[in-house]
């Protein structure tokens, strides 16, 4: 494991339940600000989807972004948690 990739997964295991980050807000925690596609990447690969949530972080405009299981569970688990969404948006 790369030291980014170890960097972006302990940012995002601090993300409480029903909150969120970007991938740019993410980038920027772990000190590489224009890394947000990197940063997508590295949670595709996420080994752990218990101990690192990254169904958490989402696209800068609001909309879910990707996930390894489909949006439609990524949709389902941030609901479970109380994040509101509407027509494909995090509702803010």
């Amino acid at each position: 494991m790369t030291f980014f990739q170890k960097r972006v997964y302990r940012a995002v295991k601090k993300i409480p339940g029903g909150k969120f980050l970007t991938y740019k807000k993410v980038a920027r925690l772990v000190g590489f600000p224009n890394a947000w596609r990197a940063v997508g990447n590295t949670l595709n690969h996420n080994p752990d989807l218990k101990i690192i949530p990254c169904h958490r972080v989402i696209k800068s405009d609001g909309k879910i972004g990707g996930y390894r299981y489909g949006t439609k569970r990524k949709t389902s688990l941030l609901k479970k948690e109380g994040v509101v969404i509407k027509n494909g948006r995090i509702v803010l």
